[in-house]
């Protein structure tokens, strides 16, 4: 072989590895290439993903706040109308006690009678042959008054002897509202105690409002109220 057919040769080998290279050159292009957009790809949607979470957990937080907002304003109102309740029930308490005042007035022709039938009703509830008797000291003269006949009457009901009420006149219940009593008063009535004083019944008008208050209560706010006075659900 001479020279110039081992340089044709060479010549072809050269061409062919050239060839070869560039055809190698290519794939590792278009692999490339196809590998850049799936990783691109990938990203994309790894950062698309991250967004969407990142808008759920905040959606997710506005609507907890919504919420809270809501059950905080719903609450603050169900309190509001509550109270706005309470208020007007209160003040309707303190209507009856005004007129308690009148009953338990002096000037009131009708009050010996009450406080006969309070004294009564307190004998009949301890039933002791032996009772100790307050009142207001405004109150003494009358309650002396109808003393007997209560302890008579008392006696009938009962069919037993007529007992012993001592009344006391050192040491009376505070006066009506509004008067020197250091903060506490009475608007009339009786106290009724055991001999040994282990037993005392309050039978002033108070403490009989405060009773027929108390059972009364729910029928008072089914009245006041009859919608239930619910702020919204």
């Amino acid at each position: 072989m001479n020279d110039m057919e081992v340089g044709k040769q060479v010549q072809q080998m050269v061409q062919f590895i050239r060839q070869e290279a560039e055809e190698k050159a290519n794939e590792i292009s278009v692999s490339a290439e196809e590998e850049f957009n799936i990783e691109k790809l990938q990203i994309v949607e790894a950062e698309k993903k991250k967004i969407r979470q990142e808008f759920e957990r905040k959606e997710k937080q506005v609507e907890v706040r919504r919420k809270i907002e809501y059950s905080t304003q719903l609450n603050a109102s169900r309190l509001k109308l509550l109270q706005a309740q309470d208020d007007l029930v209160r003040k309707m308490k303190d209507a009856a006690e005004k007129q308690l005042q009148k009953v338990g007035s002096s000037n009131n022709e009708d009050y010996p009678k009450l406080l006969e039938a309070l004294i009564i009703q307190g004998l009949l509830r301890l039933k002791e042959p032996s009772t100790q008797l307050r009142c207001r000291e405004q109150d003494l003269e009358a309650v002396q008054s109808v003393i007997e006949s209560a302890k008579q009457a008392y006696a009938e009901k009962l069919n037993v002897d007529v007992p012993d009420v001592f009344v006391d006149d050192k040491h009376f219940l505070p006066g009506p509202p509004g008067s020197a009593n250091h903060g506490s008063s009475c608007t009339g009535g009786v106290v009724l105690a055991t001999k040994d004083g282990r037993i005392v019944l309050e039978n002033t008008l108070d403490a009989r409002l405060e009773v027929v208050f108390k059972q009364q209560l729910p029928e008072i706010r089914k009245r006041l109220f009859p919608a239930g006075g619910q702020a919204g659900a």
